[in-house]
């Protein structure tokens, strides 16, 4: 947001003494207050089908998880259901649901992937 105010002088008795500032223009700028983008959560959603070593490599793999934090968000995904992934920006989150789902699909596999706001 910019906030201009705008000071000219209207003759030569406005003016300081010399030419310097006859007809100037100030600017004063007020900082924009920006919000930080809003973050959401890539969570997979437990099936009956898609191996679990197929999901550790996933996670491995688009989230760049350690093969330890792999398994255990595997294992909350098997026994709970579902398990978050990641948190990230709507953009990030949205390519990473859809590079999980493309990879599931082309090895034959239902896995589903979703964001959630955070």
């Amino acid at each position: 947001m910019l906030a201009s105010h705008i000071l000219a002088s209207n003759g030569p008795d406005d003016a300081p003494s010399g030419d310097e500032g006859q007809g100037a223009v100030v600017v004063e700028r007020e900082t924009a207050k920006t919000e930080p983008p809003r973050l959401y959560q890539v969570v997979m959603l437990n099936d009956d089908y898609t191996p679990m070593e197929f999901v550790v490599l996933a996670l491995q793999e688009f989230f760049h998880r350690d093969f330890e934090t792999a398994t255990q968000i595997m294992l909350k995904i098997h026994n709970e259901g579902r398990g978050v992934c990641g948190v990230y920006s709507k953009d990030v989150a949205a390519t990473k649901v859809e590079l999980v789902t493309a990879a599931a699909r082309r090895a034959g596999h239902p896995l589903q992937c979703i964001l959630e706001n955070a």
